[in-house]
């Protein structure tokens, strides 16, 4: 049993015998705890932690744990009705739909199985590692001080060098994130109001983030080799729009990676229109082995500054490891750090530190071969598993690298209420139509491959998702 699976159950234990105990009443010692239960005394003092984070218990150095009271109940009596009055009557009100984000986001239910999230599986993240950089960077002189507002140089010339030339050290920005990183760039490049040109379908949280700052997504059709480059042309002419959103190495969903031949006409297309590409290179990092490399980034063949590019640290490594970059050249990159400050200031220099660590080490390589590996034969899992269990389907694209698949579904099936019929059978999925920024050509699934506990648990779930095929309305 894993140390977070052994925490979880001595919570739910614990607190299932708070009961006996009066309030302030002292709980058993750690280490008897430690004896009458058979665990670590690691395991007792994360369980402790987290009840006290709950309100359920108090810990008194010198004296023990004690049983809290229970919290006081406030009465909500006010009337927040106004505020649907105040939020809309502003010039300029723009909802804010985060549902894509959330979904993305959201843990499912004990017995549910995960092929729905966008994040690792704990299995796959590189938790030792990241343990030992934490230790070491707390470790570093002046860990705690504040770092440049632009990122520490040493993990600047880092994201420089992983990206390659022409990007330099004076390049780079260090931001919270790939999602923080696509905000700054979003409002930093964009006006409220204009349009911005958005692959069709497109990562959800983009366009949460587009709408939410005033933009306009303007969707702009896709195949296997990425974005059509003569509906991106006409897409520029109609609209007028300086912003185009873009994954180039394994797109989400679709998993598209932008071939050789269309590289320079989108980037000729775009600076003919006066437009920035910002290439958010999310995937870069998961390639699979065995499979053709993606060509390298857009900002390699940029001499010119049109691209902004996306680099991090977060898919490949863990959702908690909130590190990214942002390259850019010209006074692009003067507005996008004035804009990175006045938000955020600067990136908090123990998570930069640790990153650091992590990637300077020789363990930061030996887990991107491990991942990459297991990324390819989960992969292999669930096109196997799609192939055998539900056959009438048209076969699923097989993506040479990235954590998911983009699964067309026979045009009669109702995607949400096939997703429904799954979470009651029991495996979370992903309806594709919150990936599109106008009306879908027809109904998708997204199918994540890393959240799954294990290969045979992802070979379940796709099981389970056949079963609820075969019950909805035909």
């Amino acid at each position: 049993m894993s140390d977070g699976s052994s925490v979880t159950s001595l919570v739910i234990q614990l607190r299932s015998t708070l009961e006996r105990y009066p309030v302030d009443g002292k709980l058993p010692s750690s280490r008897e705890l430690v004896r009458e239960l058979k665990v670590s005394p690691v395991t007792v003092s994360r369980a402790i932690a987290a009840l006290a984070a709950e309100g359920l218990v108090i810990t008194r150095p010198g004296a023990g744990v004690f049983r809290a009271p229970p919290p006081r109940e406030v009465a909500v009596t006010g009337d927040v009705s106004w505020q649907e009055v105040a939020l809309s009557s502003q010039s300029g009100t723009r909802a804010i739909d985060a549902s894509g984000v959330l979904t993305a986001l959201s843990d499912p239910p004990s017995g549910v199985i995960d092929l729905n999230g966008g994040y690792t599986h704990p299995s796959l993240q590189p938790e030792r590692e990241l343990a030992a950089a934490s230790a070491r960077a707390g470790r570093r002189p002046g860990a705690w001080t504040r770092p440049p507002i632009c990122g520490l140089p040493e993990l600047r010339a880092w994201f420089a060098r992983d990206i390659g030339s022409p990007v330099n050290v004076e390049n780079v920005l260090v931001t919270s994130g790939g999602q923080s990183a696509l905000t700054t760039a979003l409002r930093a490049l964009g006006a409220p109001g204009a349009p911005v040109l958005v692959e069709s379908p497109t990562y959800p949280g983009m366009l949460a983030i587009a709408r939410a700052s005033g933009l306009r997504p303007v969707p702009v059709p896709i195949d296997r080799d990425g974005v059509r480059p003569e509906l991106l042309a006409d897409a520029f002419r109609d609209t007028g729009a300086r912003l185009f959103v873009c994954q180039p190495a394994f797109q989400n969903p679709t998993g598209a990676v932008l071939c050789a031949e269309r590289r320079a006409e989108v980037l000729r297309i775009a600076r003919d229109a006066g437009a920035f590409v910002i290439e958010d290179d999310f995937a870069r990092l998961m390639a699979h082995p065995g499979s053709p490399a993606p060509p390298p980034p857009l900002v390699a063949d940029d001499p010119d500054g049109v691209v902004v590019h996306i680099r991090s640290l977060t898919k490949p490594a863990s959702p908690s490891l909130r590190i990214s970059a942002l390259a850019a050249r010209g006074p692009a990159l003067e507005r996008l750090r004035g804009l990175h400050a006045v938000e955020s200031f600067f990136v908090p220099r123990p998570l930069q530190e640790t990153a650091l660590e992590l990637v300077s080490s020789p363990a930061w390589g030996r887990h991107l071969r491990t991942l990459a590996a297991s990324l390819r034969e989960r992969r292999d899992v669930a096109v196997s598993a799609l192939r055998e269990f539900l056959p009438s389907w048209t076969a699923v694209p097989v993506p040479t690298g990235g954590y998911h698949l983009w699964q067309p579904l026979p045009g009669f099936v109702d995607e949400v209420a096939l997703t429904s019929a799954a979470f009651r059978a029991g495996v979370a999925v992903t309806p594709g139509r919150m990936y599109f920024a106008a009306e879908a050509p027809g109904p998708y699934l997204r199918l994540s491959y890393v959240s799954a506990a294990t290969g045979a648990q992802l070979r379940e779930g796709v099981q389970r998702l056949s079963q609820a095929y075969q019950e909805i309305p035909g």
